[in-house]
């Protein structure tokens, strides 16, 4: 797109939509490349000339809704979300809710950076000059060379980030691990180990591997940070295992699934986790009998999704563009804060 000379006139078109939220058309392109991934979005803030604008530019863009937000979304709008259609098919509710996390997820944007040009970056929206080259047909080398480039710049940039982030969780799922909880199911395994073999017995060892993997967890410093933090999110409805998944996917929300996965005792089954995922999720009960999962609280648990700042490369990734600790701070803060209201919103009116 950018070689086709398309770009640019994007920015041009859009210039009078972003002026009336404080920007310029020079904002669009790195909000729409946040959509994919909000660190190379943030990094294409360069060519905002305007300090003021280029920050409000960087703390609107998490808010879009990243390929990493996809999966949490694809499980529980599948799980809890009714295939109900309309208009003969035409119209499937389970994708108007995911077209309404995109759309809130670009207001969430638009309003904070509307808030921040009318406050704390508040000035004078800067003369929008672009040169408008001709059409022409992109040029195979170039476009490969740029995404060589850009894919070194992340990978340098953010890829420390991620793999440094992947240790630790998996440190804090993985310690302590105590012996009388192996104790406690070696009996049962003594008793699997002693039968003839046949595809029930694996199937039973698998569950009790699952059980075993599930009951470590719970033991985990992750597991007991999860058992500490869910009163404070009680009142969206969250048991110890959800407060767990999620403090577990505040650096990176792409390790919720597989979090929640070894929490329910599903494990790796291919192709069929998700569907094993889903009916465990379903099943999940409070201690006084109540689903986990109904339906304002997983309307609430999108809506957390879509407004909090969970990855911690973005977070590294605003350092480093704003050369400033409060920025991402106040971006986390800001983004989490939002995303708990919206959530306690959800469950305590649907309630």
């Amino acid at each position: 797109l950018e070689d086709s000379g398309y770009m640019p006139r994007v920015a041009f078109m859009v210039d009078r939509l972003m002026r009336s939220v404080g920007l310029s058309g020079q904002s669009f392109i790195p909000m729409l490349s946040s959509f994919a991934c909000a660190v190379p979005g943030i990094m294409a803030t360069r060519v905002i000339p305007e300090r003021r604008d280029r920050i409000a530019t960087i703390l609107a863009a998490p808010f879009m809704t990243c390929s990493a937000r996809l999966p949490i979304y694809a499980l529980l709008i599948g799980a809890f979300i009714p295939d109900t259609r309309y208009l003969g098919g035409f119209i499937n509710l389970q994708g108007m809710v995911l077209l309404g996390l995109y759309l809130l997820g670009i207001v969430g944007g638009i309003v904070t950076a509307m808030l921040l040009k009318r406050t704390a970056l508040s000035g004078p929206t800067p003369t929008f000059m672009i040169e408008l080259p001709p059409y022409r047909l992109p040029n195979l080398w170039s476009v490969l060379i740029r995404l060589a480039e850009r894919a070194r710049i992340f990978l340098v940039r953010a890829g420390t980030v991620i793999f440094s982030v992947a240790v630790l969780i998996w440190a804090l799922v993985y310690f302590p691990r105590p012996a009388e909880v192996a104790a406690t199911y070696e009996t049962e395994r003594t008793v699997l180990a002693s039968l003839p073999d046949s595809a029930e017995r694996d199937r039973e060892i698998t569950q009790l591997d699952n059980r075993l993997a599930s009951a470590y967890l719970e033991q985990s410093w992750l597991g007991r940070a999860g058992h500490f933090v869910a009163p404070a999110f009680a009142p969206l409805g969250w048991d110890w295992k959800v407060s767990a998944a999620v403090i577990a996917g505040f650096p990176a929300r792409e390790v919720v699934i597989a979090v929640l996965s070894t929490i329910y005792s599903v494990g790796d089954q291919g192709d069929e986790t998700d569907n094993a995922l889903r009916a465990q999720l379903k099943r999940a009960t409070h201690a006084d009998g109540s689903p986990v999962f109904s339906l304002p609280m997983v309307v609430g648990l999108l809506i957390f999704y879509a407004f909090c700042l969970q990855c911690a490369a973005t977070l590294a990734v605003i350092y480093r563009e704003t050369n400033s600790v409060g920025w991402p701070v106040f971006a986390w803060l800001y983004m989490t804060g939002l995303g708990y209201a919206g959530a306690l919103l959800a469950y305590q009116l649907g309630s």
